[in-house]
């Protein structure tokens, strides 16, 4: 490989260029200066590394799973002493797995291991360190997607704007490094391509439809469906079906893609949701949904998804993602058909939209989306006249334990641990508490300071990076639902859970139970 402006053209970037960033990310707060370094290191990027150090640097490796867990890096760190000397570049560690992605069938398992092993061999105990947390995803620099995307624009020196839309319209930020660094001329000229899936569009939120529509003016009252968003893409009998991530599940929804081919149009891109109904046409739990996106191989026929769209990106030849919001449903509209069209009303007035809220509550759904009439589509972004409103439900909990945070967050005690009280002791003793979600969302700084002030006193141990607490401490949390879940002891798991406020004229005794969670069971 060989590297950009900067570096050694017979060797490119070390890994431990990248140890060194990684450093000096974490050792900041300011996202100026962690895009001045991002942007440094760019520089000193080539195209041909450009992809693989992305995905280092996000700990989403470009060779996507590729069968590696804890337990493999652990034998292989235990077989393979570190290096002494910092010889590793990032070329040579994207071989390697490129060569350990390419590992299948009889005695995969071991073959992997040995390749692992070899890697690390290589490595410094630093790089050993780095490797390990990219590999597993678990890269902490408070660096991600929205801090490299600006440093890219530095490094190239072209507007943020026109980054941001080609990482929207490319949808893979590897790629768009490639890309800008390649020619950064040409960062300019992407566009709107059907069957490349595009980062969708997504809504900020509101308290009730009133404060919604003050925001947005004449909008489209849309059901919000407790669906998973599918993006479908055709070009003549070509179809791909992406998920929210971009994910090509097109050979696990064959009746989505059946459905894509029976339309009258032969190119289009559309935007919706699809979920499962039961015979009286109600949505079924989210799960059931999802599992037909696993990687096993259920029959379509056993578990029928039911899509529904809300919105046309492309039709034909033309990228319409310009038109007004009203203009490009009503084509949606006459495209699939009003079965398949999600329901909305065009409306200013706070009873109208009420009432469709209510509507959707009745059949199941999660609330409305309110969408300004007049609203362009910008993929990626969080429109602000894209606006959700949803029943919010609160819950008090028992703090159990609080992580260390990262990036921002070093040095304060965040990510909570929420436990419900067991007063029947079917998940240990009676009148104890069960794990049931975790959260760092609501949380200001100057909760950040109470707890980090706090929680020592209640502190009964400590693991790696955790503090485990005296169950006294109740929470207010905010949720939208409730799902079931094998994640903890409890069988399941909050649905956007965030913090509301602590409860110091509460006692523990006084939290919720899991029972009273499990009756919002959705």
């Amino acid at each position: 490989m060989t590297s950009g402006e900067g570096g050694d053209p017979a060797t490119g970037l070390t890994l431990t260029d990248l140890v060194t960033v990684t450093d000096r990310l974490r050792a900041t707060t300011s996202r100026r200066d962690k895009v001045a370094d991002l942007a440094e290191l760019l520089r000193r990027t080539s195209p041909a590394e450009a992809a693989a150090v992305v995905g280092l640097l996000l700990g989403r490796i470009r060779q996507g799973r590729i069968g590696l867990g804890w337990r493999t890096l652990e034998s292989a760190l235990t077989v393979a002493p570190p290096a002494t000397d910092a010889i590793l570049t990032v070329g040579d560690v994207d071989e390697a797995l490129e060569t350990i992605a390419d590992v299948t069938g009889p005695g995969s398992s071991t073959a992997r291991q040995a390749a692992v092993a070899e890697l690390l061999g290589r490595a410094t105990p630093a790089e050993r360190d780095f490797l390990g947390q990219a590999l597993l995803g678990d890269v902490r620099t408070g660096a991600l997607d929205g801090v490299l995307t600006d440093a890219l624009a530095k490094a190239i020196g072209r507007p943020l704007a026109v980054v941001r839309r080609a990482v929207m319209l490319i949808g893979d930020l590897g790629m768009t490094a490639t890309l800008a660094l390649a020619d950064p001329d040409s960062i300019e000229g992407v566009a709107l391509r059907v069957g490349v899936p595009v980062q969708p569009m997504l809504a900020s939120t509101a308290p009730d439809v009133t404060a919604a529509l003050a925001i947005t003016g004449p909008a489209s009252v849309e059901h919000k469906l407790d669906g998973a968003r599918i993006q479908v893409h055709r070009r003549g009998e070509k179809v791909s079906v992406h998920t929210r991530s971009l994910a090509d599940i097109t050979d696990r929804v064959p009746e989505i893609a059946d459905f894509a081919r029976g339309l009258d149009a032969d190119q289009f891109i559309l935007d919706g949701e699809t979920l499962m109904l039961d015979e009286a046409g109600t949505p079924r739990p989210f799960q059931e949904t999802m599992s037909r996106f696993g990687s096993g191989e259920e029959a379509s026929t056993t578990r029928v998804l039911a899509p529904r769209f809300f919105d046309l990106l492309a039709l034909g030849h033309e990228d319409i993602t310009g038109l007004r919001l009203i203009e490009r449903r009503a084509r949606l509209a006459d495209l699939v058909g009003p079965d398949h069209l999600i329901p909305g009303e065009l409306t200013d007035d706070p009873d109208v939209a009420q009432r469709v809220l209510e509507e959707a509550l009745a059949l199941g759904h999660e609330g409305v989306l309110v969408k300004g009439a007049d609203t362009a589509y910008t993929a990626g972004r969080r429109g602000k006249q894209w606006v959700k409103v949803k029943p919010v439900h609160t819950y008090d909990l028992v703090v159990l334990a609080a992580e260390w945070g990262y990036g921002r967050r070093t040095g304060w005690l965040s990510n909570l641990h929420l436990g419900a009280r067991d007063p029947d002791g079917r998940f240990g003793p009676a009148g104890g508490f069960v794990m049931v979600g975790k959260t760092f969302k609501g949380l200001t700084d100057a909760l950040l300071r109470w707890q980090t002030e706090t929680f020592p006193s209640y502190a009964v141990r400590e693991s790696p990076g955790v503090v485990w607490l005296r169950p006294e401490l109740v929470v207010e949390i905010a949720i939208d639902g409730v799902q079931r879940s094998t994640r903890y002891p409890g069988g399941l798991a909050l649905r956007f859970a965030r913090v509301k406020a602590y409860r110091p004229d509460k006692a523990a005794g006084e939290a919720d139970t899991i029972d009273a969670l499990r009756e919002r069971l959705i």
